[in-house]
């Protein structure tokens, strides 16, 4: 199976660089740091209680009783324990591991043997990035940037960037963290076990298919880790390898969706695979289940934007492929590529971005935060709310299911959402449960998050006051309420994980409103 862009072994000068252990030392810190920045928020948001406690560092009671101190701010770090002589002390990140698991078994009353490993190999995976990094090439177009920059990644998940526990090897060459790109592998499907709905014509421009077969794209990385279940299927002629596409894919942040710039001249297009590996709360396969509803509602989703009157665009999950032997193993969907959704003379970039930062970061570099923050309100909360009041359409309006697209100043000018897996449908879901879920969602999981960035990089701007304006602009009958509430939903990562939760589900507990004011 040919692969590219596997990270060569470095030479010369960079190698001996590589080998010093100054590099290995600062790799390690910063590991550490990056790894506990997302558990941090966890534990503090999900089980401690902040005490009012004069100093510059915020002091928070640990559910054993013990008393914990960080750095604060939207990223806190350099965690201390208060010690038995009266005085503090650092913990590491294995340290801190370790210690939010007591926490959590006195919390919870539960064992979790398997959590504190994922934390482990979270960091781990990071440095593993980090050094690839320094070898690798960032790609030079702003997109593909935006969606391979997350370093941190989700702001308030215990291990983020785990992948399964396996060697880094086998998942490096398709990480878009190390900057990734890679062929995909083409496969044939015997016609007759192939199982399809709605429309894959897009499958069938990657290559052709011998007679009595059709074509099927596969990601590299899960022929590996299903090697040994579709042997079979090789062997008797079910399926057949063809290649590789002849040209490249970009891992984008979702790491099992593929983009392809240039699948066809002048065209684009999204493939998302199954990936038998769990990364943040599910295994990250296609599920039959997801599959066979995901005509329905991205339908839904689709003729919801045909009238939300704005800019706003669906990347639509136009249909899926795949064979009846390896359902779920060999599923492909195809999704709309940028070109024809982005307004001329935009750029789209990643919102999940916006917050980790990334060269060429338009929420960092604005001369005018309050206008730039202004059009981004305008750009993303609308269509949100349009397609709720409108269709019943819940939109999993997270920072990494938006795109938002600048114009040359690098003013929002579009919001873009994608992925219709997480998209809830009223009646489907209560629309008490849907809304809770869009405003976590909208909210808490994103706007909170590109506020304290852009305040954070634009000291003195106050952005909550624009986003009380922005939601009570709509007539829904549940804004006041959300405008009024003391609390806002904020989900429970770290929970849910340690006491097994399936990884759809969702539990909140309650966050201080900043919708509030002063």
């Amino acid at each position: 199976m040919e692969r590219v862009d596997r990270l060569p072994p470095p030479t010369g000068a960079v190698a001996a660089f590589r080998d010093d252990a100054a590099f290995r030392d600062d790799v390690a810190e910063r590991a550490d740091a990056c790894a506990a920045v997302p558990l941090l928020n966890c534990l503090l948001r999900e089980v401690a209680e902040p005490l009012p406690v004069p100093g510059d560092r915020p002091v928070y009671r640990l559910p054993g009783g013990r008393l914990l101190r960080v750095r604060g701010g939207r990223r806190p770090a350099e965690p201390e324990v208060h010690a038995t002589n009266g005085g503090w002390y650092r913990v590491g990140h294995t340290e801190l591991v370790k210690l939010v698991a007591e926490e959590l078994r006195r919390y919870t009353g539960l064992a979790n043997h398997e959590l504190p490993t994922e934390m482990a190999d979270s960091r781990d995976a990071v440095a593993a990035l980090l050094t690839a990094r320094a070898r690798a090439t960032p790609p030079e177009e702003p997109y593909l940037r935006s969606e391979q920059s997350l370093l941190t990644g989700h702001t308030h998940h215990p291990a983020p960037k785990a992948r399964g526990g396996g060697p880094h090897a086998d998942w490096l060459p398709y990480a878009p963290e190390a900057y990734a790109r890679f062929p995909l592998t083409l496969l044939a499907v015997r016609a007759d076990t192939v199982v399809e709905e709605g429309d894959t014509a897009a499958l069938d421009a990657l290559g052709e298919a011998p007679p009595g077969y059709r074509l099927l794209p596969a990601h590299p990385w899960q022929l590996d880790l299903t090697a040994s279940t579709l042997a079979p299927a090789f062997a008797d002629g079910r399926l057949v390898r063809l290649g590789t596409t002849g040209f490249p894919t970009w891992p984008t942040a979702a790491i099992r969706t593929v983009y392809a710039p240039e699948y066809l001249p002048g065209r684009d297009l999204f493939l998302k695979f199954s990936l038998d590996v769990r990364i943040t709360n599910d295994i990250r396969r296609l599920w039959r289940h997801d599959l066979l509803k995901l005509r329905r509602t991205d339908t839904a989703v689709t003729e919801a934007f045909d009238t939300i009157g704005s800019p706003a665009a669906w990347l639509g999950d136009r249909g899926h492929r795949t064979a009846d032997f390896a359902f779920e193993e060999l599923a492909v969907v195809v999704r709309d590529g940028l070109r024809d959704r982005v307004l001329p003379g935009a750029t789209p970039l990643l919102a999940a971005a916006l917050v980790e930062g990334f060269p060429g970061n338009p929420l960092e570099d604005t001369t005018d935060p309050a206008a730039w923050w202004e059009a981004y309100l305008a750009a993303v909360v609308p269509p949100v709310l349009s397609a709720f009041a409108d269709d019943g359409v819940v939109l999993e309006a997270h920072l990494q299911n938006t795109l938002v697209a600048v114009d040359g100043a690098g003013t929002p000018v579009q919001a873009l959402f994608r992925d219709a897996e997480g998209v809830k449908l009223l009646p489907d879901v209560s629309r008490a449960a849907g809304w809770e879920r869009l405003v976590y969602c909208l909210v808490v999981n994103h706007l909170l998050e590109i506020a304290g960035a852009l305040a954070e990089h634009h000291p003195g701007l106050d952005p909550w006051p624009a986003v009380r304006r922005a939601l009570a602009r709509h007539d829904l009958p549940e804004i006041p309420a959300l405008l009024a509430s003391p609390t806002l939903p904020a989900k429970t990562n770290l929970l849910l994980r340690w006491t097994g939760a399936d990884g759809a589900a969702s539990r909140y507990r309650p966050l201080p409103n900043p919708l509030l004011g002063p």
